[in-house]
């Protein structure tokens, strides 16, 4: 395969298409809400009316307005919502004939329009089964340019000056990273994809890897290319299967055309990914735990130093980055690093991609650049709380991360401010409450799954968030005295500073944005007439 090839390639894909194109969404989300179907009557009503050589019906990726699948776009500029199995020979013929029986969404809205869409730019607009769909949006390009214009150091020069940070939560500079592991000796390096997505509400790794696959083949590629690996291991959810089978497939064609394997594009570069499932323990997002799982070992973390860039894998030099940083890679390649670091706010970079759920009118998926409000993701994007409701505040970054109030949603969402607001940006899940809620029930739900999820290595983490559990349920069932709520902070306090990983690390975090932003509630429900501690 050379660029000639590839080009080729492309022409023919674009070429092949048929004048109007409709796209049926065959994300997870619209799948379970029967979207196969939608798309095999499609396919029907198209044949019936003698349109086949007009209409090409195609299944896409996440179309992001989850809340209203199966959803259907017909060209550029009309959306079908909820649509069903009768619906479909309506909407060919509004094609066939112009009339409009079947209903529609507004694009016009701006759930759609304040998007930029950099991660998510192929989403619900090619095929994820088919390279060649990819490989027309300009796919494989930035491999090209890497393997045969560009030198490794070249390649982490251009990352490190994009800006471009971790989207796995911590926002650790990839740039720096890649270097660190680029510089590291070893006689063989290892680059993993984490894609062990486990925060509750979270959805944004799993509908990249189902709708756009070999955009994270090409970032990793590249990655490996930048440091010097030539294996890579994508470990993913094995409650994913649809994500799990459109992998499978992208690397088997990518295989086949020479983009993975043996001398890529004729160069002499070698770089092989493998796919490992987790069985879905929360504590393998943890970098090295995750690789104690590659391994075949339990899945419990170690203490660091020494950090994965130095001693990871096999202990052999490893770069790990989730998803959505991969995803980006390609596209800072192509367009230059200082039109990525143009977007954003001064520390943190380009866009971000976000999984609305909870107590919102529009659930689904967004990508906003850095420094967009919460209030604009919430009340204009989101478009408010149903049923008359108000917003009484949001969690960001999942059991790792803390609750905003509705008086700060003013905030800019970037790294710095949330962790000001005592949040964090997480991978990308934003979970939405209204006035109904109660706050104290929130953190004793995030204290629960920390509870089951903890692997139980270290004794802060295993014991400690069983009793931050305990006296989070005496407190809400109103047993509790103010010494009780006085013993939960030095417990939080404790956990988070003794535990060995992030897991426990961070688990108090919703306790303490919650006592920071509503404790009154706390105070509702604990017995202010003693001061002695009870049985937890």
């Amino acid at each position: 395969m050379d660029l000639t090839q590839l080009l080729e390639i492309a022409q023919q894909e674009r070429s092949a298409r048929k004048p109007m194109q409709v796209r049926c969404c065959i994300a997870a989300g619209c799948l379970s809400a029967d979207s196969l179907a939608v798309k095999q009557h499609l396919e029907a009503a198209v044949k019936e009316t003698g349109l086949e050589d007009k209409v090409q019906v195609c299944g896409v990726g996440c179309m992001r307005l989850c809340c209203q699948g199966p959803l259907v776009r017909v060209a550029e500029n009309t959306l079908y919502e909820k649509v069903t199995t009768e619906d479909a020979p309506a909407i060919i013929a509004v094609i066939d004939r112009g009339e409009a029986t079947a209903p529609r969404g507004d694009l016009t809205q701006p759930f759609f329009t304040q998007q930029m869409s950099i991660v998510l730019e192929n989403s619900g607009r090619i095929d994820p089964e088919r390279i060649e769909a990819y490989i027309a949006t300009e796919g494989y390009q930035a491999l090209y340019r890497v393997l045969h214009e560009m030198q490794p150091h070249e390649v982490v020069e251009a990352i490190a000056r994009s800006g471009l940070r971790g989207r796995g939560g911590a926002g650790y500079p990839t740039g720096l990273k890649w270097a660190t592991v680029a510089k590291a000796k070893g006689e063989r390096k290892y680059v993993i994809c984490n894609a062990d997505e486990g925060d509750p509400g979270a959805f944004m790794d799993r509908s990249v890897l189902e709708s756009d696959p070999h955009r994270v083949l090409e970032g990793m590629t590249i990655a490996a290319y930048a440091v010097g690996a030539n294996q890579g291991y994508i470990y993913i959810r094995a409650e994913y299967p649809t994500a799990i089978s459109r992998l499978q497939i992208a690397i088997r064609q990518a295989q086949r055309l020479g983009l993975l394997g043996s001398q890529i594009f004729d160069s002499p570069f070698d770089f092989k990914i493998d796919l490992r499932m987790g069985a879905g323990a929360y504590v393998c997002g943890e970098e090295t735990a995750l690789m104690a799982s590659i391994e075949g070992q339990r899945g419990t973390p170690h203490p660091r130093p020494p950090y994965p860039a130095e001693s990871g894998l096999w202990g052999y030099p490893t770069l790990i980055n989730n998803v959505e940083t991969f995803a980006n890679i390609a596209p800072i390649i192509r367009k230059g690093a200082d039109w990525f670091a143009s977007i954003g706010t001064e520390k943190s970079k380009g866009t971000k991609v976000f999984a609305l759920a909870g107590k919102i009118r529009n659930t689904g998926l967004i990508e906003v650049p850095m420094g967009t409000t919460l209030r604009q993701i919430v009340e204009e994007m989101g478009g408010g709380v149903p049923d008359g409701e108000t917003a009484k505040a949001v969690q960001t970054g999942g059991p790792s991360g803390g609750c905003i109030p509705a008086s700060a949603f003013d905030t800019p969402v970037d790294y710095e401010a949330l962790t000001e607001l005592g949040s964090i940006m997480g991978s990308g899940g934003i979970i939405v409450m209204d006035s109904s809620t109660n706050m104290v029930d929130v953190a004793r739900f995030f204290m629960e799954f920390c509870m089951d999820e903890s692997c139980g290595k270290c004794i802060p983490c295993r014991v400690g968030t069983v009793q931050l559990y305990r006296l989070l349920t005496k407190i809400r069932q109103g047993e509790a005295s103010l010494a009780d709520l006085e013993l939960l902070e030095e417990l939080c306090d404790m956990v988070k500073h003794a535990s060995l990983c992030g897991l426990g690390q961070s688990a108090p975090n919703p306790v303490f944005s919650t006592l920071r932003y509503f404790r009154d509630e706390y105070l509702a429900l604990v017995d202010r007439s003693t001061s002695n501690v009870g049985n937890v």
